[in-house]
C-alpha cells in the first residue's frame, strides 16, 4: 500500500494552489489564509482516510467531508465525492475523487478529478471524513463510469445553487450531481437529469428539508451569487421548506434502500 508523500512537497503545492481561482463546495467562500497548520491537518486526515480505504478492500466509495457547520439544520457533512481506486502507474494503487466544485463568487461550477490530499486541502469546519461503500454491483458500474470523461459529466449542469431544489433542473449543487450520476451508473437508460431523478424517486431517495425563513432566503439571495431559491416550488418555498440533497440524506438512503449490503458508514477523525 502506498501512502501520501511527505508533507513538505504538499505544503509547497498548497502555496501555488492558493494563487489559483478558488473552487469550493460544502464550505463558505470567505477568504481565508492558507496556513501550514491547516495544510498539515488536512494532509493528516487524507492520510488516515487513505489507510482506512486501503484496508477496506473496496474499489469505490461515497466520500464526505465537513466543510462548514450545518448542525443547526441537523446535517453533519457538507460535501461528498465519488472516490475510486486505480493503479498509480508504479505498480501500486491510489485513490482519486470525482466531485463538483463551485467557483467562489460565481453561480457556476465544474466537475473535478482530484487526489485525497486535494479533497481535504481546505479550511474544514471539522477534520472528519466519512465514507460508505455501495454494493459490489454499484461499485462495478460506478468504476466504469468514473473513468469515462464523457459519462462523468453527462448530467452536469454548470449553473449552481448551494440549495438547489432536489427535483429541479435549473441549478445543480455538488451532492445533487453525485447522486444523479450514481443513478446514471445504475440505470443504462438514464440520459437526462429528470430521468435520473425519476430513478432516485423510484428507489426511495428523500431529500433533506431545510427550514429557512424569508429573511434567511432573502439575505442569501442578495449577498451570494451561489445561492438561489427560485427553482423551488412556490408552495414549498413560501412555507419555508427548502428540499435539497445533503450528504446525510444520501448516506441514509443508501442504507435504507439496502444499497450498501449492510455495510455501515466509516468515520475517520484526527
Amino acid at each position: 500500500m502506498k501512502f501520501l508523500k511527505p508533507l513538505l512537497p504538499l505544503l509547497l503545492a498548497a502555496v501555488f494552489a492558493a494563487a489559483a481561482p478558488a473552487a469550493h463546495a460544502g464550505r463558505s467562500c470567505e477568504a481565508r489564509k492558507t496556513t501550514p497548520q491547516t495544510v498539515e491537518r488536512g494532509m493528516t486526515l487524507a492520510e488516515k482516510t487513505l489507510a482506512s480505504l486501503n484496508a477496506s478492500g473496496e474499489k469505490v466509495v461515497i466520500l464526505a467531508r465537513a466543510g462548514q457547520d450545518l448542525g443547526k439544520y441537523g446535517v453533519r457533512y457538507s460535501h461528498l465525492g465519488l472516490a475510486y481506486q486505480l493503479p498509480d502507474g508504479q505498480g501500486g494503487m491510489t485513490w482519486r475523487v470525482v466531485h463538483k466544485l463551485n467557483t467562489c463568487g460565481t453561480s457556476e461550477a465544474a466537475v473535478y478529478r482530484q487526489g485525497l490530499g486535494e479533497f481535504f486541502l481546505d479550511d474544514l469546519w471539522r477534520y472528519e471524513a466519512a465514507w460508505v461503500a455501495p454494493s459490489p454491483e454499484m461499485q462495478a458500474r460506478l468504476l466504469v463510469l468514473l473513468q469515462d470523461r464523457g459519462r462523468v459529466t453527462a448530467l452536469h449542469e454548470k449553473h449552481y445553487s448551494i440549495v438547489s431544489y432536489a427535483w429541479g433542473t435549473k441549478y445543480q449543487q455538488s451532492n445533487q450531481w453525485a447522486i444523479e450520476t450514481m443513478a446514471a451508473a445504475m440505470e443504462p437508460g438514464v440520459n437526462a437529469r429528470l430521468q435520473a431523478q425519476a430513478w432516485l424517486k423510484f428507489k426511495g431517495y428523500e431529500p433533506t428539508t431545510l427550514k429557512l425563513g424569508p429573511l434567511t432566503r432573502l439575505g442569501g439571495r442578495m449577498t451570494a451569487a451561489n445561492v438561489a431559491f427560485d427553482d423551488h416550488p412556490n408552495e414549498k418555498r413560501f412555507s419555508d421548506r427548502i428540499e435539497t440533497v445533503t450528504v446525510d440524506s444520501v448516506f441514509d438512503w443508501l442504507q435504507r434502500a439496502r444499497m450498501t449490503d449492510g455495510k455501515p458508514v466509516t468515520v475517520v477523525k484526527l
